[in-house]
């Protein structure tokens, strides 16, 4: 008896493994490589870039576009994305999203509920990388034709991640560590700049980017920063990378310091930050503590490296710099919009918990009075040159 039982239940699950009962084939689906979302007088706009599968991997192009761009507008989100299959003759697949754009219009009014959507959606994966579009809406960025990437989105998505990398002034935010910050009482939550340049009439048509020099196209720039859900405003490049160097994102960057009558380039090669919160009198101080490592890059002043005098002296710039713009952008967030993107609350919260008890209430005031020393320490190396410079 019990190996009839065995039998029958071997036989049921294997009915049962033959398929997955939501799988869908290619050739019934249209693969979404971006979206964008904007606020409409009734609702919103929602925007989708569509890959084109036949211009990708195709042998012979038809002229067409590698992306289609659809766009519907509803009350809801969830209502607009459906609409969109009026346009569209296959089901939307958004598993693979690798940017989710929101316009700065409807950046400012607040993001949170699109956000609440989004995670509740079961399609979606949240590895894709959020941002807004700076001075336009996120259709118009998402209609802008790419001249190195083929698919717009993922260009974007790259773009984001090696200007993080290289330059130190964008941040790569995903879903989950977003919504985090929202939701945190002591630090608020930032997201990538996207910037269109060039000809408005020219950003959908394939011909701009087939010439060297496109007529139009989109950058990263800057960092926006946000109070819970909503966006206040915009750091700029150097306050960018002041930013990321209190957040210990700095791995690769030049930082260029005075020499003279000219300026000497130090690549930054590594970088570690240290956020303390020490007491004073019953109040918070916040200690920001940056150990940096460089090499020596462009010297385009006439000084003698193999002088300990000097290149003390240049270490020494290299730190006033570094400083200054940590510094820079902590009293601008503070003098400005009160918002601490730094997660100095959340270091107060973890080191001097019983003061964090006291000021929690009233953060957003107590931020802007808040005490904070930096230190920089720095160490270069020289690389080995072709000539070296006889003067002082």
């Amino acid at each position: 008896m019990k190996k009839i039982f065995l039998l029958c239940l071997l036989s049921l699950m294997t009915i049962l493994l033959t398929g997955c009962w939501s799988n869908s084939e290619l050739n019934e689906i249209a693969i979404a490589s971006a979206i964008g979302i904007d606020k409409t007088d009734n609702g919103y706009q929602v925007s989708v870039q569509i890959i084109n599968p036949g211009e990708l991997a195709g042998e012979r192009k038809s002229g067409r576009s590698e992306v289609s761009l659809i766009t519907k507008e509803g009350k809801t989100i969830f209502e607009t994305l459906r609409k969109l299959s009026m346009d569209a003759p296959r089901k939307i697949y958004v598993a693979h999203i690798r940017t989710i754009i929101f316009g700065e219009d409807m950046a400012k009014e607040g993001i949170g509920k699109a956000l609440d959507f989004l995670t509740r959606d079961h399609d979606m994966r949240s590895d894709f990388l959020i941002a807004i579009a700076k001075g336009s809406t996120a259709k118009e960025l998402l209609n802008v034709q790419s001249p190195m990437e083929i698919v717009p989105g993922e260009k974007i998505n790259k773009t984001i991640k090696n200007t993080e990398k290289s330059l130190g002034i964008t941040k790569a935010v995903m879903i989950d560590g977003l919504i985090t910050d929202i939701h945190k009482i002591g630090k608020e939550p930032v997201l990538t700049g996207i910037h269109f340049y060039g000809d408005p009439k020219t950003s959908g048509d394939l011909t701009s980017v087939q010439s060297i020099i496109p007529k139009s196209g989109i950058t990263v720039d800057s960092i926006g920063v946000l109070r819970t859900d909503k966006l206040l405003g915009w750091l700029n490049e150097e306050e960018s990378i002041g930013f990321n160097y209190t957040q210990d994102n700095i791995s690769n960057l030049i930082i260029n310091v005075p020499c003279k009558d000219a300026e000497i380039s130090i690549e930054t090669i590594n970088s570690t930050t240290n956020l303390k919160a020490l007491a004073r009198n019953g109040k918070p101080l916040i200690q920001v503590n940056i150990f940096t490592n460089g090499v020596l890059g462009d010297v385009e002043c006439n000084m003698n490296l193999s002088s300990k005098k000097n290149l003390d002296k240049i270490t020494d710039d290299y730190e006033k710099v570094i400083k200054e713009k940590v510094e820079n952008v902590i009293i601008n967030m503070q003098e400005t919009y009160q918002s601490d993107i730094f997660g100095f609350g959340e270091v107060i919260h973890q080191n001097q918990p019983n003061i964090w008890k006291e000021v929690k209430g009233n953060w957003q005031k107590e931020f802007a009075d808040l005490d904070v020393k930096v230190t920089v320490k720095a160490n270069i190396r020289r690389i080995g040159a072709i000539l070296d410079d006889e003067g002082e």
